[in-house]
C-alpha cells in the first residue's frame, strides 16, 4: 500500500484506501533534447500549489470535497531509461490494481510511456487524447527510440492506428506530419474539434496526456522546448476540463514544466491550476 507524501498537492492528503485518484510524480528528463529541467517540475508544482485556492469558481467545486492521494515522487533510477519506465509502470499498476485512477505529473513527456503501458494492460482497447506543441512521432531521435520526441510513436507501437487523437500540434519533422496522416488523427495549431472527438469516444476508455508546452510561451515560458503560436490558458482549461468530465478517463498525466526557466513562478502557477481543474473534473 502506498503512503502519503509529506508535502502534498493542495488537499491531496487522503489515505490510499479512501482515495479515488492517486497522484504521483515522475521527475525524469534524461532524454530531453533541448533544455533540461523537467525533473524539478513535480516538486515545484507540489510546493507552489499552496499559492492557489482549493476552490474552483470555474466548476463550483472544492479540492477539500474530493478524495485524492498524493503518493509523492518516484525515486527514479536516472541513467537507466528503460528501468525508469518500468518503475513508472509498476507505480501505475499498484494504483490500477486497487481500482483507483492514476494521475502522473512529469517530468519530460517520455514518462507517459511507462504509465500508458500499465494502463493498456488493464484496458486493452484504450484510446489516447494528446495535447502538445510537438508531434512526438519520430521513429527515433538521434538513433534513440526511447525519447520524449518519440513517446507517442512508442504508444502507437502498442495500440496501432485510429486510437490516437492529437491536438495543438505545431512543431515536428515533415516526416512526422506525413506519417500522422495515415496513423493518427491530428488537429494542428488548436484544440478545435475536441467536442467531436469526445463524442466519438463515448463508452471507450481514454488515456489523457497533456504536455504543457501546448500553451503559448507568453502564458507558459517555463518549459524546455517553447513553441510560439500556442493556445491560451482559458482554451486549455476548457478543453482539458471537458475531456476529464466527459470521457471515461482511465489514466492521465501533465508534464514538461521546467520551473527554473520562469523565475516569475507564473508557469508553475499555471500548471497547478490546470492540474486542479483536471482533478476536480475527474470527480464525476
Amino acid at each position: 500500500m502506498l503512503k502519503n507524501n509529506i508535502e502534498t498537492f493542495i488537499a491531496c492528503d487522503k489515505e490510499f484506501n479512501e482515495a479515488d485518484i492517486v497522484l504521483f510524480g515522475a521527475p525524469f528528463d534524461s532524454t530531453t533534447s533541448f533544455r533540461a529541467g523537467t525533473r524539478f517540475g513535480p516538486s515545484a508544482i507540489r510546493h507552489e500549489s499552496f499559492g492557489i485556492e482549493t476552490y474552483s469558481p470555474y466548476q463550483d467545486k472544492d479540492m477539500e470535497d474530493i478524495s485524492v492521494m498524493d503518493s509523492g515522487d518516484i525515486e527514479l533510477a536516472i541513467g537507466d531509461t528503460e528501468g525508469v519506465l518500468k518503475q513508472i509502470e509498476e507505480r501505475t499498476e499498484i494504483i490500477l490494481e486497487n481500482n483507483k485512477l492514476p494521475f502522473m505529473v512529469g517530468g519530460e513527456h517520455l514518462v507517459t510511456l511507462g504509465a500508458f503501458r500499465a494502463v493498456q494492460k488493464k484496458y486493452p482497447d484504450v484510446h489516447i487524447i494528446h495535447f502538445d506543441a510537438h508531434a512526438d512521432l519520430r521513429e527515433n531521435y538521434l538513433g534513440v527510440e526511447l525519447s520524449h520526441a518519440s513517446v507517442i510513436r512508442r504508444c502507437w507501437d502498442i495500440i496501432g492506428d485510429g486510437k490516437i487523437f492529437q491536438f495543438g500540434i505545431r512543431s515536428g519533422e515533415k516526416a512526422e506530419f506525413m506519417w500522422a496522416k495515415d496513423h493518427t488523427k491530428m488537429k494542428k495549431f488548436s484544440l478545435d474539434g475536441i467536442e467531436e472527438v469526445i463524442e466519438s469516444l463515448k463508452g471507450k476508455d481514454v488515456y489523457f496526456t497533456v504536455d504543457l508546452d501546448v500553451l503559448d510561451p507568453s502564458v507558459f515560458p517555463g518549459t524546455g522546448t517553447p513553441e510560439a503560436g500556442g493556445v491560451t490558458f482559458e482554451e486549455l482549461r476548457k478543453a482539458a476540463t471537458k475531456v476529464c468530465r466527459m470521457c471515461n478517463i482511465v489514466g492521465c498525466d501533465v508534464n514538461e514544466l521546467s520551473p527554473h526557466y520562469d523565475q516569475s513562478g507564473v508557469s508553475t502557477a499555471v500548471a497547478c491550476k490546470i492540474i486542479r481543474e483536471m482533478l476536480l473534473a475527474l470527480n464525476k
